[in-house]
């Protein structure tokens, strides 16, 4: 289940954001990102600091992970561009240890929102404060308890901006399974919680520092 301090106000230490090349933008408050298309697929990269981080571009639907370092974090994952409504079903193993996440990650503009759709986490290390807005049931797919967060002045898929952080984390957590995208954007709707207009989405590896902390792990992951 949850963890109990996350059924009050809690927080969580998510990736920033930068601008890379060509306008795309990833994780990160460096521009080092690497972004390609590759067998239909959006693929992302992302680093900073001095940590062992070490992602893989797969074929297909595919990527692995290992990290560790105790300065700096990751991101990586494999997706679609545009995002939006989709039956995301995946296989794989996520063995984290430290703060990290493994979820569904996008942006919407019109509003600007970044949003998570989190299936598994390592810790969950406090940074800017959650509201709990509520829980929902997906039949076949689990319960998720749903918060929103507030950035201010961070960089962003449109500049640095001030921006809603939207959050579905599932109770349970497990690696593997299906995520219905539109049934998690329905249930923020009904919560006064509204999208926009469909950017860049991942199935998306973190890893990252969060004070002495540093994260650890390995992912092999693929969407099918």
């Amino acid at each position: 289940m949850l963890p109990s301090f996350l059924l009050a106000a809690v927080a969580l230490l998510p990736g920033a954001l930068s601008l890379p090349q060509f306008g795309d933008v990833l994780h990160g408050e460096d521009s080092n990102a690497t972004l390609e298309a590759r067998q239909g697929y959006y693929w992302s990269f992302w680093s900073e600091g001095s940590g062992n981080w070490n992602c893989r571009n797969g074929n297909g639907g595919s990527y692995t992970a290992t990290w560790s370092g105790n300065n700096g974090g990751f991101v990586c994952g494999k997706g679609w561009s545009p995002g939006g409504a989709r039956t995301v079903k995946y296989s794989g193993t996520y063995v984290p240890k430290g703060p990290g996440y493994l979820a569904i990650y996008g942006w919407t503009t019109n509003p600007l929102i970044e949003y998570y759709i989190m299936d598994s986490h390592g810790d969950l290390a406090p940074n800017e404060p959650w509201t709990a807005k509520g829980n929902f049931t997906i039949a076949g797919e689990g319960t998720y308890q749903v918060y929103t967060s507030t950035r201010v002045n961070k960089p962003s898929i449109v500049g640095t901006a001030t921006f809603q952080q939207y959050w579905s984390v599932r109770n349970e957590t497990r690696v593997g399974g299906t995520i219905s995208t539109q049934q998690h954007f329905n249930a923020w709707r009904s919560f006064g919680m509204n999208m926009g207009n469909h950017n860049y989405m991942i199935l998306a590896t973190e890893g990252y520092t969060n004070g002495a902390n540093g994260p650890s792990g390995t992912a092999s992951l693929t969407l099918s």
